[in-house]
């Protein structure tokens, strides 16, 4: 018998739940599909995320009550080694998007392979990149 397996859905542990729901959401157009049940926007402890066929978790990093005043920087730069990639077939109008969004990013560039990729970090400095093929490495 095959293995079937449909689908993924990352969790990504986060250090404020409001601020990565702003990011998320307002910002990337993701919508919330399921919550944990004790608790009420924004201060939600765990949150199923959705766009379109994209899903994503997140999960605060400390227990209610417990976060500290700041995120610890060196958690932090772990998340470096960790990103997401974005199927989008008009990465430079992601670009111009963030943007006016707000968000801070270099402008996307042409990798070795043929992708055009637009590199950034969320909140937490997990790593996002947008990316589509290009024709033929054409831009």
């Amino acid at each position: 018998m095959a293995l079937e397996i449909r689908g993924m859905c990352p969790l990504l542990q986060v250090f404020d739940m409001a601020t990565s729901l702003n990011f998320y959401c307002d910002v990337l157009g993701f919508e919330i599909h399921a919550t944990d049940q004790n608790t009420t926007a924004p201060d939600h402890n765990w949150v199923w995320l959705v766009r379109g066929d994209i899903h994503l978790m997140l999960n605060t990093a400390y227990d209610p009550g417990r976060r500290p005043a700041s995120a610890d920087q060196r958690r932090v730069a772990d998340h470096h080694d960790t990103c997401l990639y974005f199927g989008a077939p008009d990465v430079d109008a992601v670009y111009a998007y963030l943007q006016e969004k707000g968000i801070n990013s270099e402008k996307p560039q042409i990798a070795p392979y043929g992708m055009k990729q637009l590199y950034l970090r969320d909140p937490d400095g997990y790593g996002l990149c947008f990316h589509w093929r290009l024709r033929n490495g054409l831009r």
